[in-house]
């Protein structure tokens, strides 16, 4: 793991596969959890992806992603069952072949043997990787997922997708942390809005979002100031609080 400042800033995008995302049937949590685990690496995630369990889709959308980004993160599809088509679709995009690890194979083996449970030709599935490819741990189910060149291939669990997220880490080129400060208001959106445009026009190097919110209790705004330099940060969230004070109420920082 390293921090070069003087290289351009590390980039992500998320690929999610799996028809059971699409349909409904599951809901996607694992974005969520890349993007909190990137943001204090200074990574910025800028795209997330859904795609189905159709080769070609995965495919298409991984040379797309890896072209575009430092890093790709994919979840879901490297099961042991027929439609976990995600070790190949790889191996198909980086124009390699597929087989299996020895060393996947020995941990899969093991793991079997201990639970007095038969370690199948579909179980075998999950130790196929394409070829060139390096192990990510898996202290869950041991079932490992793979890097392959800027791509991390990982389960669709979300307890394995944390736990493999230990082992990348490492590898990782860090960047600059972003800085984040939030403040809320009990206030309408359209009654800043002018406002927050002044203030972003003097502060370009700082991201302002505007986030309202309708509650039982009322409804109001949440402001985030989002940026590399944390003085310049603390500067335009000193501007939004005189702001919403002007406005006539109180604002309350919250944390992140």
């Amino acid at each position: 793991m390293t921090t070069d400042f003087s290289a351009p800033a590390p980039t992500a995008a998320v690929l999610v596969i799996g028809d059971e995302i699409l349909s409904g049937r599951t809901q996607d949590t694992n974005s969520n959890t890349l993007a909190r685990f990137l943001g204090p690496l200074g990574i910025a995630l800028r795209e997330i992806r859904v795609v189905g369990d159709i080769g070609d889709e995965i495919v298409a959308a991984v040379n797309s992603l890896r072209a575009r980004y430092t890093y790709v993160f994919t979840t879901g599809g490297i099961g042991p069952t027929h439609d976990d088509i995600t070790a190949d679709a790889m191996a198909e995009a980086f124009g390699v072949g597929i087989g299996f690890h020895p060393e996947a194979m020995a941990l899969l083996a093991a793991r079997y043997s201990e639970r007095s449970e038969e370690f199948n030709a579909m179980r075998q599935r999950m130790a196929r990787v394409p070829l060139g490819a390096s192990l990510i741990k898996n202290p869950v189910s041991v079932a490992p997922g793979f890097q392959i060149e800027n791509v991390f291939v990982m389960a669709g669990i979300p307890s394995i997708v944390q736990a493999m997220l230990e082992d990348v880490a490492p590898r990782l080129r860090r960047g600059a942390v972003l800085h984040a400060i939030t403040v809320n208001a009990p206030v309408a959106e359209g009654d800043i809005a002018a406002g927050l445009a002044a203030i972003q026009k003097t502060h370009p190097d700082v991201a302002i979002g505007s986030y309202p919110y309708y509650r039982r209790d009322g409804y109001g705004t949440q402001l985030v100031a989002r940026g590399i330099d944390k003085k310049a940060v603390e500067e335009v969230i000193a501007s939004i609080e005189l702001m919403v004070l002007a406005a006539g109420v109180q604002p309350e920082r919250l944390a992140g």
